[in-house]
């Protein structure tokens, strides 16, 4: 798959003010790295969305910053999203070494169906979603498959140790921990209903940050000297 390529201009508007670049059909952002200063960018909204989309993850995209000669290797490291429109607000660029090992999570995707499921109508739980690893940017992989058929039985388990990973892969999260079980029916109504509690208590926590948010959003801004 070739790299992806995203043109990007320096940036000078800061602070209050990128709100009109957002208006204007730009979207904000930095790059910065390990011994890399950090530099404000903006990218044309409707370019960075497509990007974004065909972009998989933790790979390698190349920025064009307008004014230099050669493009730089970078990972989207963080994307900030309005919580109520979903709408991109900001991006994070870290910029990487092709030369230089580094850690990263790396999501699980499960695959195959598990036979307990349909022998014992037991419920398939997943309680890991990615592990962190180390390796060169150019060997981190979008996602690692979890082949689930070998859950044969009420509580039988996969754990981190049970993956099969490239060996060009250093695992760094602990082997023994859990990534997905088959539990009894009745204990996985129970568990659902915590986890369903703790959904709630965490959209009511959020939505209240929102309220805070816009509040302060409509208050009227200082007077700029």
């Amino acid at each position: 798959m070739n790299q992806l390529e995203l043109s990007v201009i320096p940036r000078s508007v800061l602070g209050k003010r990128v709100r009109a670049l957002r208006r204007g059909g730009l979207t904000p952002a930095n790059v910065y790295g390990h011994g890399v200063e950090s530099r404000a960018l903006q990218i044309e909204t409707v370019t960075l969305v497509r990007t974004l989309r065909a972009l998989e993850r933790n790979a390698i995209l190349s920025l064009c910053i307008e004014g230099e000669k050669a493009p730089r290797p970078v990972m989207v490291r963080d994307i900030q999203r309005n919580p109520v429109s979903d709408r991109i607000l900001h991006v994070d660029f870290y910029q990487v070494s092709l030369t230089e090992k580094m850690r990263a999570d790396v999501p699980l995707l499960l695959t195959g169906k598990a036979p307990a499921v349909d022998d014992f109508g037991g419920i398939l739980l997943q309680s890991l979603e990615s592990i962190t690893v180390e390796a060169l940017p150019t060997d981190m992989p979008s996602h690692v498959e979890v082949d689930i058929s070998l859950l044969s039985g009420i509580d039988s388990s996969l754990h981190v140790k049970d993956l099969v990973l490239d060996p060009k892969l250093h695992l760094l999260t602990d082997p023994e921990v859990v990534i997905a079980k088959v539990a009894a029916p009745r204990l996985a109504a129970e568990i659902a209903a915590e986890e369903e509690a703790a959904a709630a208590a965490a959209e009511e926590r959020e939505e209240a940050a929102v309220v805070e948010e816009e509040a302060g959003a409509a208050a009227p801004a200082p007077a700029e000297e």
